[in-house]
């Protein structure tokens, strides 16, 4: 039962770090997609979202302390996060998605998948505070 509702509770956690990475994502994005190419724009927004997301994720969704150890993995995980999302990112628009509503749809592949991910890493590579 405990094992259950620490799950639920880093769920819950997860999803408020995720909405304020995915707002600082997507700010820039909008912004920058007027400007420059989308998946430049795209980039840069996630990268940028990327800091927040490390020190949010740690601190908050699993109560770990930021370290190299945990920033590699983390790194890791959303170096295959990114080539996800810029992938599928490129699929909906090829298949004629517009531009603003592409990464909402990539979301729904992407966030799910990152859970499982970043969950393992800091279950898997940081040391109880």
């Amino acid at each position: 039962m405990q094992q259950k509702r620490e799950t639920l509770g880093q769920i819950m956690r997860f999803g408020v770090v995720g909405a304020v990475s995915t707002a600082i994502h997507l700010s820039i994005y909008w912004l920058l997609q007027h400007f420059i190419n989308v998946n430049i724009a795209y980039s840069a927004g996630y990268f940028l979202s990327f800091l927040a997301n490390y020190y949010l994720s740690a601190r908050f969704t699993f109560h770990e302390r930021t370290s190299a150890r945990n920033g590699a993995g983390f790194a890791g995980a959303h170096i295959f996060n990114y080539f996800l999302q810029i992938g599928l990112f490129n699929f909906f628009l090829w298949i004629g998605l517009h531009r603003l509503l592409a990464p909402f749809a990539v979301l729904m592949i992407a966030v799910p998948t990152n859970f499982v991910i970043v969950r393992f890493v800091f279950k898997h590579f940081s040391k109880k505070s």
